[in-house]
């Protein structure tokens, strides 16, 4: 079957069989590759190869849907879209991925430090394993399966990803020796509901207040994010207080970067909803 297109009954074995690996890897189990290479061969008819590369695609098009890949295979960009498609179908069909639970899990066992904060992706010369034309294709990927809606309606990681974050700043704070002023960090989204703009208060250790909006993924730091009107508005008239903290890689070992406003200057903002409002006039009825 060398040099035949890959069938999506094909796609959907090795797919599976990805992710069968990657869950073990997320638990620190121990699985062997090469068995799991040979079943599929069995199963699929296609050569160790072939099998092997297509799992490194598989790995691309994660990265490209702001999920978690298994850093045993590396990345690789030229894949098919019917494989984009069926990595779609797979993270469907288990309820906005069972990638997602996963983290929930890992970063609730009690992590309490102060996590690895970076520099923003547009303050490096370039991402990390992508060249600009795979960085299209990326965000390409993103874009159509709206990577961004996605972890914007997955509740759960969001609110773990807050949560660590209030470990970190109370961390911070403490090595600082303000752990006065720890114990004053409030969660903002969870204490007052959604509409101040932000999520967490915290303090610089001079005890100036930061207001910190998190936006959390699986995926790698250019994964693409939702950010509301409201939270902008507040970002731009709190330019001094308000920051977002980007957390990413939450699933393995959580980093991050902040950006501060204006937010333009880092990210391109796409409007995705209209506010629709009523026209004054007569009413006419037909």
């Amino acid at each position: 079957m060398s040099g035949t297109r890959w069938t999506d009954e094909e796609n959907d074995a090795v797919v599976a069989d990805y992710f069968s690996m990657l869950s073990e890897e997320l638990s620190n189990k121990k699985y062997i590759k090469a068995e799991h290479n040979r079943v599929l061969q069995g199963k699929i008819g296609r050569t160790k190869g072939s099998i092997e590369f297509k799992h490194r695609n598989i790995s691309a098009v994660l990265m490209g849907l702001g999920e978690a890949w298994n850093e045993k295979y590396k990345p690789a960009f030229n894949f098919q879209t019917s494989l984009v498609d069926a990595v779609a179908r797979y993270l469907q069909e288990q309820v906005e991925s069972s990638i997602g639970k996963q983290a929930a899990i890992f970063n609730s066992s009690g992590e309490t430090g102060a996590i690895q904060i970076g520099k923003p992706p547009t303050f490096q010369n370039y991402p990390p394993h992508v060249n600009f034309e795979n960085l299209e294709k990326m965000q390409a990927i993103a874009l159509k399966f709206d990577v961004a809606g996605r972890d914007e309606r997955n509740r759960v990681l969001g609110k773990e990803g807050e949560k660590r974050v209030i470990r970190h700043e109370r961390a911070i704070l403490t090595d600082a020796g303000r752990s006065d002023l720890a114990e004053k960090v409030r969660w903002v989204s969870q204490e007052d509901g959604d509409g101040a703009g932000y999520d967490i208060a915290s303090f610089t250790a001079e005890g100036y207040a930061r207001w910190i909006e998190v936006k959390t993924t699986n995926g790698w730091e250019r994964t693409p994010f939702h950010i509301s009107r409201n939270e902008l508005d507040v970002a731009e008239a709190n330019r001094r207080r308000w920051r977002l903290f980007r957390l990413w890689n939450f699933s393995r070992q959580p980093k991050a970067f902040e950006l501060q406003p204006p937010l333009e200057a880092h990210v391109n903002l796409t409007p995705t909803s209209f506010r629709a409002s009523f026209r004054k006039g007569k009413r006419k009825f037909v």
